[in-house]
C-alpha cells in the first residue's frame, strides 16, 4: 500500500465553504499540515486559467483536495445545464492543469456517483464508468465530473503527476443546501418537515413514488474517506466512497420526520421524476485498505437537523 504523509505539507481545499470542502477542512486539522489554503471566489475565479495559475504559483501548495464544484439537484441539473456544464469543466481543467504546470505533489479529484450509468449494476463497481447510458436528469453534471476523472487519468500518464479521483455517494450533513428546490433530497426533505411542523401541517409531500434506493453518507464521513485516499492510494483508477447501505426515499423521509418530531402524514406526488431507480456504491475497495464510516443514516439525520436549526436563519439557499 502506498503512503503520502499531509505531516508538513501546503494542502489547498478547493471549495472550503462547500459542504464536503468544509468536511475536509475540519478532517485535516489533526493531519499537523504546515498550512491549510483557501480562497473564495472573490480572491479567484476558477473558471479563468490564468488567474488560477497566477494563485497557484504564488501559493505553491504540496497537495490539493478539489473539492470545488457548481451542485445542486434533478431541477437545478436540469434548469442550468450550460452552467453545470461549462463551470464544472472550466474548474477542473484549470486546478489539474495549474498542479501538473506548478509541480504539486498530489491532487485528489473529488467526483459524484452521478458518473455511472443509469441502469448499472448494483453495488455500482469502479469499471462500470462509461458502461452505459447517464441518468438525463444530471448528465450534464456527470459529463463534467467524468471529464475530471479523465483529466486526472491523462496527466498521470503522460506526465506521471500523482493524481487520483475519489467518487461519494449522496452527501448530507453541515453546510448542506436547504434550497427547497434545488437542493438534495435530505437537506429537501429535513427543511420540510421542519416546516410542515412549524406550521401545524398535517401532511408532508415527498416527489416521486418513494420506491427509489439511494444510499446516503454522512460529509464528515466522506472527508475522512477523501484524506484515508490520499495518504493510501495512487493508481489510475477512481475510488468509490460509499456508505454500504441504501434505503427507499420513503423510508427516508419517514427517518426525517421521526428526527424533526413531525407526526403528520406523508404524501407523493408522483407526477414528479424518480431519477435512478437504485444507486449504491461497491465501497469494497477502500474497506479493504481499512477504512470505514461512522455515522449511521439516524444518528447522521440528527447531526445534521442540529445543523439546520443553529443556522437557519442565514442558511445556504442557492
Amino acid at each position: 500500500m502506498t503512503s503520502y504523509n499531509l505531516s508538513g505539507k501546503r494542502i489547498y481545499v478547493a471549495g472550503h465553504r462547500g459542504m464536503v470542502g468544509s468536511a475536509i477542512v475540519r478532517r485535516l486539522q489533526s493531519e499537523n499540515a504546515a498550512e491549510i489554503l483557501t480562497a473564495t471566489s472573490a480572491d479567484i475565479d476558477l473558471r479563468n486559467q490564468e488567474a488560477v495559475n497566477s494563485w497557484m504559483a504564488q501559493n505553491k501548495p504540496d497537495a490539493i483536495f478539489l473539492a470545488a464544484a457548481k451542485v445542486g439537484g434533478i431541477v437545478a441539473n436540469n434548469s442550468y445545464p450550460a452552467e453545470f456544464l461549462y463551470d464544472n469543466i472550466a474548474i477542473a481543467t484549470n486546478i489539474i492543469h495549474a498542479a501538473h504546470v506548478n509541480k504539486v505533489e498530489k491532487l485528489l479529484f473529488l467526483g459524484s456517483s452521478c458518473i455511472y450509468p443509469k441502469f448499472a449494476p448494483q453495488p455500482i463497481k469502479e469499471n462500470s464508468l462509461l458502461e452505459g447510458a447517464l441518468e438525463p436528469t444530471n448528465e450534464w453534471y456527470a459529463i463534467a465530473k467524468i471529464s475530471g476523472i479523465k483529466m486526472c487519468q491523462a496527466y498521470r500518464r503522460q506526465y506521471g503527476c500523482d493524481f487520483i479521483s475519489a467518487m461519494p455517494t449522496n452527501l448530507y450533513g453541515p453546510g448542506d443546501n436547504y434550497h427547497l428546490e434545488h437542493s438534495h433530497v435530505i437537506p429537501a426533505l429535513l427543511r420540510k418537515a421542519h416546516i410542515a411542523k412549524e406550521t401545524g401541517a398535517d401532511s408532508m409531500e415527498i416527489w416521486g413514488t418513494g420506491t427509489v434506493k439511494r444510499e446516503f453518507m454522512h460529509a464528515d464521513d466522506c472527508a475522512d474517506g477523501l484524506v484515508f485516499a490520499m495518504k493510501n492510494l495512487s493508481q489510475e483508477q477512481h475510488v468509490n466512497v460509499g456508505q454500504g447501505s441504501d434505503v427507499t426515499i420513503e423510508e427516508l423521509a419517514k427517518l426525517v420526520m421521526e428526527t424533526v418530531g413531525f407526526k403528520g402524514r406523508l404524501t407523493k406526488d408522483t407526477s414528479r421524476p424518480d431519477g435512478t431507480p437504485r444507486k449504491i456504491m461497491d465501497d469494497s475497495q477502500l474497506k479493504a485498505l481499512g477504512w470505514a464510516p461512522r455515522y449511521d443514516l439516524k444518528t447522521g439525520l440528527k447531526d445534521a437537523y442540529r445543523w439546520f436549526l443553529e443556522h437557519q436563519d442565514n442558511i445556504r439557499e442557492v
